[in-house]
């Protein structure tokens, strides 16, 4: 059986609030930069705030930066460069596949890394999230203060701030939702068309509601900096803290399936994909008893030698542990000879969320992503196109995958209009992943990425026009090349894909509150006319 990569596997399918509950490092100690002060080339501080990006195809190279610990911070940030007509550019965990913020127009990068605190504000009845924070600071602050959880991603290094924007979704998504179903309220710093910056409370329930909106699922850097996000269940009623977010799992059953590419059969590789994702076709309603099954099962490049099934499971659910061994059962059926199946048992469940995310990489790498939602499973002929790809000799790829992410149920409850996230009817992500190191092999690994993703969609025009067994793309794996004539040859242009039939009214909003169109990058919401 081959070693197997975490790194290579797991790290390349990643990347996919009145009393204080936790406060930053810096805060905790007593210590604060100055607020906001420009950071220019030269300074110690400048290198790492310009690097701070996920993918090494992209750099930032500002003019400045600033770090921002506050509201007041952000607000003097974007004033100062709009007055002075500057481009500007957001950064929170750092995240972003595509140049969104690594763009050589960008001239004022804005970091709120520092921004993190997590409290609880009694007044509005909701948690209130500095848009700095990322997911594990966000989840342990919640699970410690109160035993409460939102259904984010499993990459604990992903920030909150374009994560919750964009419609996040995580192992509890099929129990609980998308995060935008428990998004009560935003905090965002706008320009307005005298262009004067100003900071914007919008709740779901307040005279603002529409720029609410465009939070649920909008996409991150579209309508002004977000400082702050407020937390509480849609529906959830009283003043109890503990009421107001979803309970956490007391623990949580997990295994990992490994297949061997050395012995794996063309048939059983079919054979095995076909048996997930009917699985998740047959078990996708809400309220399924396997609604807290999360399994991504993470295909790997034969050239890495295999592939992985990482599954859990609410230990708390009835007949929990049958459940997971009735799906893995299922999802060996006639596979022949058998992956090697490991029991990795019982864990508390934040102690196993952290063993089990995506590592935060102290390297980034150079990326590419592609992503699309699927209603059904794929087609047999697109089941033979993966395979063919995935065991392509003339490609050297270990670290290039393509993941498959249980999605649906409780997601499917909510209209495709109550938030800006339209995909409401939908089974599963796919993520395709190519990860390397040498620029050299930029144009090598970015075709074999392209040309897989257009083969298996080749019906549709190269992309996942929704029909009924596509749902378009997930704007937080943004992908330039969705607008690309020469890679997407449908005729359905980029943003139907990712908001379906949303998108005139995100532009009206758009409009409304960024007219000047201060906010923008390669895939962003262009305002109405």
């Amino acid at each position: 059986m081959p070693n197997l990569s975490r790194r290579g596997l797991l790290a390349g399918s990643a990347a996919l609030i009145a009393v204080p509950a936790t406060t930053s490092t810096a805060a905790a100690a007593g210590i604060r930069g100055p607020s906001g002060e420009k950071i220019l080339p030269g300074d110690v501080r400048f290198a790492d705030l310009t690097q701070r990006g996920t993918n090494r195809r992209f750099v930032a190279a500002p003019d400045y930066a600033r770090v921002v610990r506050s509201p007041q911070d952000a607000l003097d940030a974007v004033q100062e460069a709009v007055r002075a007509n500057q481009r500007i550019a957001i950064r929170g965990g750092g995240h972003c596949f595509e140049d969104f913020v690594d763009h050589s127009d960008v001239e004022v990068l804005i970091d709120l890394s520092q921004y993190d605190e997590v409290t609880f504000d009694e007044r509005r009845r909701a948690f209130s999230v500095g848009a700095g924070a990322t997911l594990e600071t966000l989840y342990k602050a919640l699970f410690y203060g109160w035993g409460v959880t939102v259904p984010g991603g499993g990459c604990l290094g992903v920030g909150v701030g374009g994560h919750f924007s964009g419609g996040g979704y995580g192992p509890l998504s099929r129990r609980y939702g998308s995060v935008v179903d428990h998004l009560y309220g935003v905090e965002v710093v706008v320009v307005d068309a005298r262009r004067r910056a100003r900071l914007v409370l919008a709740t779901r329930d307040n005279e603002h509601r529409d720029l609410w909106w465009a939070h649920t699922g909008g996409g991150g850097g579209n309508f002004g900096v977000v400082t702050r996000y407020l937390l509480r269940t849609a529906g959830a009623q009283g003043s109890d803290p503990e009421k107001l977010l979803p309970k956490a799992p007391k623990s949580l059953l997990s295994t990992v399936t490994l297949y061997d590419w050395n012995t794996l059969t063309k048939a059983g590789f079919l054979r095995t994909l076909r048996n997930f994702l009917d699985f998740y076709e047959r078990h996708n309603a809400p309220g399924s008893p396997y609604a807290t099954l999360y399994s991504p099962l993470i295909l790997a490049h034969k050239s890495a030698g295999g592939f992985l099934l990482s599954s859990q499971i609410d230990a708390g659910v009835p007949n929990a542990a049958q459940l997971l061994k009735d799906f893995n059962a299922a999802i060996v059926e006639g596979v022949s000879p058998a992956p090697q199946l490991t029991d990795q048992g019982e864990g508390p469940f934040l102690q196993r969320t952290i063993q089990r995310s995506i590592p935060e990489d102290v390297a980034p790498r150079r990326t590419k992503y592609k992503a699309g939602y699927l209603r059904k499973g794929y087609t047999d002929a697109q089941l033979d196109t993966i395979y063919r790809h995935l065991t392509d000799p003339s490609y050297h790829g270990p670290e290039s995958t393509m993941l498959f992410v249980p999605y649906g149920g409780q997601v499917n409850t909510v209209p495709s209009d109550a938030t800006a996230t339209a995909q409401r009817d939908v089974m599963m992500k796919m993520v395709m992943a190519a990860m390397w190191d040498d620029p050299a092999q930029d144009a090598q690994h970015l075709e074999w990425t392209r040309s897989t993703y257009r083969d298996i969609y080749r019906e549709t025009g190269g992309v996942p026009v929704p029909n009924a067994v596509n749902a378009g793309s997930y704007i937080n794996y943004p992908d330039g090349d969705l607008a690309d004539p020469a890679q997407n040859t449908s005729g359905v242009p980029w943003h139907a894909l990712y908001y379906l039939g949303n998108y005139p009214r995100l532009q009206q909003i758009k409009k409304t509150w960024d007219p000047g169109n201060v906010f923008r990058h390669r895939l962003s919401i262009e305002p109405a006319e």
